[in-house]
């Protein structure tokens, strides 16, 4: 969902991390682009956010991209990594793959090569129960069924439902969803479940995860519908 994407671009040559970020910005695939100049500030990066995907140099000047890679596994990071490197040597590929990195792009490369690697992982990985996605103020984990506030200072559980209903208002990006799209999704086709279904979710979702829920900021009420306001 290109509304809400987060992108790190770890690369210690200046010119080509602009230039990476420029062009990736025009594709309209990610609202938020950041940059790390070396392995310490994208550590620092991945503690500090939740991304989509990240593009990760091999050649850093303070440690080898490998390591870097190899730390953000170890640190819970499940994003795909996509590694970029001047070699291409089987052995380099081969060891950066078994540091948890998902693809290898071979420089120089052309952006739409790459691009076409970014948004296939992110397809693949948004299908995974790795996925992690940010909501207002939480990481959602639907796979946990949880929203997680911070570094896990507080975590909400939800139900099967209240995952389902946001998993898919977050997958359609900022738009309203009829009642009647989101019961079918939600609920497949049953006759048996009504309107009223739907909004008693809505109801207990929004004591969850609304500071006042009465005033909606993060599930909004639209004519006709519902909306994720991330």
């Amino acid at each position: 969902m290109s509304g809400t994407r987060a992108l790190l671009i770890v690369e210690d040559d200046e010119l080509l991390r602009r230039a990476l970020k420029e062009q990736l910005a025009a594709q309209g695939d990610f609202a938020t682009i950041d940059e790390a100049e070396d392995g310490a500030a994208a550590l620092a990066s991945v503690k500090a956010k939740v991304f989509d995907v990240i593009l990760l140099d091999i050649g850093l000047p303070d440690m080898d991209g490998r390591e870097v890679c190899q730390r953000m596994r170890d640190a819970g990071v499940r994003s795909p990594i996509i590694m970029l490197t001047a070699a291409d040597s089987e052995d380099d590929t081969i060891t950066g793959l078994d540091a948890g990195a998902n693809d290898y792009v071979t420089k120089p490369f052309r952006m739409s090569v790459l691009l076409a690697r970014v948004r296939a992982h992110l397809r693949q990985h948004d299908q995974s129960d790795d996925a992690i996605f940010s909501v207002g103020p939480y990481k959602f984990q639907p796979a946990a069924k949880m929203l997680v506030v911070g570094n896990g200072q507080k975590k909400i559980r939800l139900t099967e439902k209240e995952t389902a209903i946001l998993k898919y208002l977050y997958r359609v990006g900022n738009k309203t969803v009829s009642r009647e799209t989101l019961l079918g999704e939600v609920w497949g086709y049953n006759a048996a479940v009504t309107t009223h279904t739907l909004e008693t979710h809505i109801y207990r979702l929004r004591q969850k995860i609304e500071v006042e829920p009465s005033a909606a900021r993060l599930l909004i009420t639209e004519p006709g519908g519902y909306r994720l306001n991330p």
